[in-house]
């Protein structure tokens, strides 16, 4: 449910809310463990916690987070209060991103009779200049992140336990006797990756400011099929990382992301590492596989497939990074 507060002055005052079938204090540890942003709510691509607070007392928590709004990523640093006795979190954004001038808004997670939870999202905002058409492209993105943000937190808040059954992550490493700026310009290039990757059939790659990616790809199976996905990448020359999320899944997955991390080993060897990790969706895995396949079944698919891709990616950024050595 949205409401609007206040439409009167330059600020402007939201509310959203839903009941979630689960207990309250399940709800708040899921709104506070931003690490998990990016798998549960749908428009969060990464979220960097620059100061952290204690779980359980609670306190001031910094945090710089990449998101979708109207089709483009917006990246932004936000002060967090978390206060786990009210089950209540206040944010305000430090560094908004235009064309907000002013972000803020509260998690009130509270008990309803039954013992379930109704929680309550609030945002107060202001555009750049004031500018009526600023504000309408804020309010949308507002009222269309708050909606799915909500949505998701209720699916993976009453999936309780279960849902961390669903969750996978792991990761695939090459060592590489070359240099890091060159396994990151073979990761970063990704726009090249159909005529330097077997498994890569077609990609079409879009630039943002900030180190901001769009991936449009089809992957090759080994059986000949393409998959289609897209991702949104987020790129770190300064510490040659680079961070992902997929915004178009396999139907088995619910949730995809992943990272590449470049590391100087001080030896002359550079360690290279692909992250992943996955949500599965159970009604996905049984589209997929049949309606008696196991979670487990899905797992081992899942872990085979990117993992190949992954490694097949890795030798040929460690081939690529070698062979610029020997040429120096």
């Amino acid at each position: 449910m949205a409401t609007a507060l206040s439409d009167t002055s330059a600020t402007k005052v939201t509310e959203h809310s839903i009941s979630v079938a689960a207990p309250p204090a399940d709800v708040y540890r899921l709104v506070a463990d931003v690490s998990a942003w990016p798998q549960v709510f749908g428009p969060t691509v990464h979220v960097e916690v620059l100061q952290d607070a204690d779980p359980e007392r609670g306190g001031e928590q910094t945090l710089r987070i990449w998101a979708t709004a109207e089709g483009r990523v917006r990246a932004w640093t936000s002060r967090r209060v978390l206060d786990p006795a009210t089950r209540r979190i206040v944010f305000r954004q430090v560094v908004p991103a235009p064309p907000v001038a002013a972000m803020g808004g509260e998690w009130r997670i509270e008990e309803r009779d039954d013992g379930t939870a109704r929680v309550v999202l609030l945002h107060d905002y202001r555009a750049v200049g004031d500018d009526p058409e600023a504000e309408a492209l804020i309010a949308r993105a507002v009222d269309r992140n708050s909606t799915a943000e909500l949505a998701a937190l209720k699916k993976a808040a009453e999936l309780g336990a279960s849902g961390d059954e669903l969750r996978m992550t792991f990761s695939d490493t090459q060592i590489v006797h070359g240099d890091a700026a060159d396994v990151y310009a073979f990761l970063a290039r990704a726009d090249l990756w159909p005529q330097r990757l077997p498994h890569v059939a077609r990609l079409d790659l879009t630039e943002e400011d900030g180190g901001v990616q769009h991936m449009d790809m089809d992957t090759r199976s080994p059986d000949g099929s393409l998959h289609n996905t897209t991702s949104i990448r987020v790129l770190f020359v300064d510490r040659r990382e680079i961070v992902y999320k997929q915004l178009r899944v396999p139907v088995a997955m619910s949730g995809h992301t992943g990272r590449w991390e470049i590391e100087p080993l001080g030896d002359g060897t550079v360690r290279a590492t692909s992250w992943h990790t996955v949500t599965l969706d159970p009604e996905g895995v049984r589209s997929a596989l049949g309606s008696d396949a196991t979670l487990q079944e899905a797992r081992d698919l899942v872990r085979k497939a990117l993992g190949g891709n992954s490694s097949a990616t890795l030798r040929h950024a460690g081939r690529f990074a070698e062979e610029a050595r020997a040429r120096t």
